[in-house]
């Protein structure tokens, strides 16, 4: 129990986390409907709202490989590691505070499975922010 509490192995389990909400990407057009919401939108509209995906799905799975990979070197006090988890943070942090400040309740609320999703985020969006936040201050101490 106390291994799986050390910081090396939060950062390797936030990363493996992110790399699989990264894959996850692959099926959220599915899971939101967009063939449906997006066919009466224009040409431009729908391949920018899949070109974005991709790009977000990518981004996720390459913030994920940086600490899956190299927890230790990220914990190692050196400067560019510490601004890049300073970075992880900040980023992480700012998608949390979405999930409260921009996504409007109507969305969830009254939708079980919608609601879900919900608390599912805003617990993995605080639980990656808060490894990359202790990480951080772990490494600039």
């Amino acid at each position: 129990m106390i291994q799986l509490l050390a910081l090396t192995v939060q950062l390797r389990l936030v990363g493996a986390a992110l790399i699989g909400m990264g894959l996850l990407h692959v099926v959220v057009p599915r899971v939101l409907d967009w063939p449906g919401d997006l066919g009466s939108t224009s040409l431009l509209t729908r391949q920018v709202s899949y070109a974005h995906l991709f790009f977000i799905g990518l981004t996720c799975v390459l913030l994920g490989a940086l600490p899956l990979a190299f927890a230790r070197e990220l914990l190692s006090g050196d400067p560019l590691p510490t601004v890049l988890l300073c970075g992880q943070t900040l980023f992480w942090g700012l998608r949390w505070a979405m999930e409260f400040a921009y996504f409007s309740p109507r969305l969830w609320r009254g939708h079980r499975l919608r609601t879900a999703g919900h608390v599912a985020l805003s617990v993995l969006w605080t639980w990656v922010t808060a490894v990359f936040a202790v990480a951080t201050v772990h490494a600039a101490g």
